[in-house]
């Protein structure tokens, strides 16, 4: 019978042995080899998960604001067309002019080029055709006041 292998035998347990490199190497390793030495702890890191939930949160909510805010515009640009759309009115109306919606005797919407100064039907507001061919709702401006000579 041949006999074993210095190295071939079984190492004990809390012996840190490098099988590949034939050798000990405890004192290579980044962490403790053996029972007296120092605990490995792990770092806390609670705060910081606090802190980068409550910056994540933010944001998303920053960007869930955003989005609600752009689809309520949408959903108003949405609303003025299919109102002055489906508004009664004999012409072409072209891109970028303004032009004014008022309701009729009978309650129906129409539009008209005239100015709601100079006009007696009840006024829902003026629009303006965009280049998108969407009607956007003009805000009205109070006519300044000339002074007097």
């Amino acid at each position: 019978m041949k006999k074993k292998d210095q190295h071939t035998e079984k190492k004990p347990d809390l012996v840190v042995f490098d099988e590949d490199k034939q050798r000990y190497d405890a004192a290579f390793r980044p962490y403790a080899t053996n029972v007296g030495a120092p605990q490995i702890q792990l770092p806390s890191n609670g705060s910081w998960k606090s802190s980068q939930i409550y910056k994540a949160n933010k944001h998303l909510k920053a960007k869930y604001e955003a989005i609600k805010s752009e689809y309520e515009q949408l959903l108003e640009v949405l609303e003025y067309n299919e109102l002055v759309t489906n508004a009664k009115f004999t012409f072409e109306p072209l891109v970028g002019e303004t032009y004014h919606l008022y309701n009729n005797v009978k309650e129906e919407p129409f539009l008209s080029i005239i100015d709601p100064n100079s006009c007696s039907f009840s006024h829902l507001g003026s629009f303006r055709l965009t280049s998108d061919y969407l009607w956007e709702r003009v805000e009205e401006q109070e006519k300044p006041v000339l002074p007097k000579k």
